[in-house]
């Protein structure tokens, strides 16, 4: 893995230890305060250590689907939170990374799965390529 690749997978494992920091200090200190707001922020947390590590493996057999799965998961949970918290905001104690589709954030929670998918479309491991070709 080279260049934008790299990059990405050093901002999916930010996100990953910053999720899971975040999380933990909420569910830990905060919880009933909003409790699915934290119990997301958990799950995320757990999904972006899966994507990072499915993006560092994605050149080994079955990774590549794992990191498609996960990122999928990912784009799909920042939508619905997204959503959710315009129409019910009082599930969240205050704003959340992904509340509001991560604008606090500079939409980097909504890009960012978006551009995970992008690269993984155009970078997928050599086996999938030749099978692909033999169809």
């Amino acid at each position: 893995m080279t260049g934008i690749g790299r990059v990405l997978v050093i901002v999916y494992a930010v996100m990953a230890l910053a999720a899971t920091g975040r999380s933990f200090v909420q569910i830990v200190r905060r919880f009933d305060e909003a409790p699915l707001a934290y119990t997301l922020s958990a799950v995320a947390a757990v999904v972006y250590i899966l994507a990072t590590l499915a993006l560092v493996l994605a050149g080994r057999p079955g990774w590549y689907h794992v990191a498609w799965v996960a990122i999928v998961f990912e784009l799909t949970g920042v939508l619905v939170v997204g959503a959710l918290s315009l129409l019910v905001p009082e599930l969240f104690g205050h704003d959340s990374v992904w509340s509001y589709f991560g604008m606090g954030y500079l939409f980097i929670p909504l890009v960012l799965p978006i551009f995970g998918l992008w690269w993984l479309r155009t970078h997928r491991p050599e086996p999938a390529r030749a099978l692909e070709e033999s169809s």
